[in-house]
């Protein structure tokens, strides 16, 4: 845990041009969620006494998304007018961290990955015994390119930082490059912020600066290390995908080794939040939406697409089928191939096998819903509800108009359209009675050919 009370500094400035998006950039989702809103659940778990996100253009965008998060996050969004740099971009906080005197965390919320543990390592890091004056977290690129490199003794102890722009090609050798997250101490952050000048090849004012202004006063800064794949960042649209799948592969793996079968584990998609239990089976083209848990057991066969959905022990979804928010399954329920569920609860062991919409609905325990059912329960301004009493039978192609009760054991015959309530155990049928004409259909062939032969 930190020795000292803690805030975060989240950088979200940049135009975000490559995009090409009217959505500010931070504000794109992985797996469901907008990226600066995974950084953000991830510093949550520090508990953080202040959180400032900083902003160029879309403040209204960023405050809306970060609105609902409360406690223990206490997010103030501020406005970087002019883009000087990551320098600059930082001081803006200073507002928000008036009269703070614990340690900082600067983050950056196209940089969505970075977990909980390695932002805890960056502050042990800071109170070790050699006291740095600024911790970096560094990575080992695959491909170095454009990033700014971190020249580093054995021990961690940082030589010097130089952006790339700047780099000579002995520099831009090493592989060791600097992520653009830092942690230091709110008193040392700011008076070498103050410092900071713009003599550079970009004409800005860089964040990684106050490393080597520290230097000059005689203290040492310190690089930790972690994986490329957790300090990814985001600049298009091309790279959000490619971070998507690098989540995906990860999410599914972990689903797997947490006990879960995937028959083909690249053509399902999970969200941030997706919850599986044990010998859950997921079968091929399986999507995730946000706010989806399933129980042991269960399976999920193939195309189906689930999303604030609650899916009971042993049932079965699909293939084909379609649960939208708040629908509940019960245990070793059926929904089978294209029936959408809606607001709704199916109960145990409760049946919906075919071409069913469930809108607005409770289903009892051991009830059978019809293929072609519907429950009509909008008129164009409201909705209403529909209650299936347990092991009530309903007829093929019915409709139920809301709000309507058929009680327990009740049986609705085919075809029928029920506009009232069916009591426990009875039969109703609304349809006309059947009409049979002997005869009658030849008859018209005939007329028909002769008219169209003369």
């Amino acid at each position: 845990m930190p020795i000292a009370p803690l805030a975060a500094i989240v950088l979200a400035a940049g135009k975000g041009t490559r995009m090409k998006s009217d959505r500010h950039k931070v504000l794109h989702p992985v797996a469901g969620r907008p990226m600066l809103l995974h950084l953000l659940a991830s510093v949550a778990e520090l508990k953080p006494e202040r959180t400032a996100v900083v902003v160029g253009a879309g403040r209204e965008q960023v405050e809306a998304a970060v609105a609902p998060l409360g406690a223990p996050l206490a997010v103030e969004v501020v406005v970087q007018a002019e883009q000087l740099g990551t320098g600059h971009a930082v001081a803006q906080a200073r507002g928000v961290l008036a009269g703070f005197e614990g340690d900082v965390l600067v983050l950056y919320g196209d940089v969505p990955l970075v977990g909980a543990a390695t932002m805890r390592r960056m502050i042990d890091r800071l109170h070790a015994p050699d006291a740095p004056a600024v911790v970096v977290l560094g990575f080992r690129a695959a491909d170095p390119g454009a990033y700014g490199r971190v020249i580093a003794h054995a021990d961690g102890r940082i030589e010097r930082m130089v952006e790339f722009k700047d780099a000579s090609s002995e520099e831009r050798a090493v592989t060791l490059c600097n992520s653009g997250l830092m942690a230091a101490q709110a008193g040392d952050l700011f008076a070498l912020l103050a410092r900071v000048g713009n003599a550079n090849a970009a004409g800005e004012y860089y964040l990684p600066d106050i490393v080597m202004l520290a230097a000059g006063d005689g203290r040492a800064s310190a690089v930790i290390e972690t994986d490329e794949a957790e300090v990814t960042g985001v600049n298009s649209r091309g790279e959000l995908a490619a971070l998507e799948e690098a989540w995906q592969r990860r999410r599914r793996a972990q689903a797997m080794a947490d006990g879960a079968s995937l028959v083909a584990p690249d053509t399902v998609w999970f969200a941030h939040d997706t919850l599986l239990g044990r010998d859950v089976t997921v079968e091929p083209n399986v999507v995730f939406g946000p706010g989806v848990s399933v129980a042991d057991g269960a399976t999920i066969r193939g195309f189906s697409h689930i999303e604030g959905a609650t899916i009971g022990r042993g049932a079965t979804i699909g293939p084909f089928a379609r649960l939208r928010p708040g629908a509940v399954v019960g245990e070793e329920a059926h929904v089978g191939n294209f029936v959408e569920m809606k607001q709704a609860v199916l109960g145990k062991g409760a049946k919906a096998n075919h071409l069913t919409y469930l809108g607005d609905a409770n289903v009892g325990a051991g009830a059978n819903i019809g293929a072609g059912t519907i429950t009509c329960n909008y008129d164009g301004f409201f909705k209403y509800r529909t209650n299936i009493g347990a092991g009530a039978f309903i007829g093929s192609n019915s409709a139920l108009v809301a709000p309507i009760n058929i009680g327990a054991g009740a049986i609705v015959a085919a075809g029928s359209v029920v506009t009232t309530d069916v009591e426990a155990d009875a039969l109703v049928l609304v349809r006309p009675p059947q009409v049979s004409k002997p005869g009658w259909a030849a008859r018209f062939r005939e007329r028909m050919r002769a008219r169209k032969r003369g």
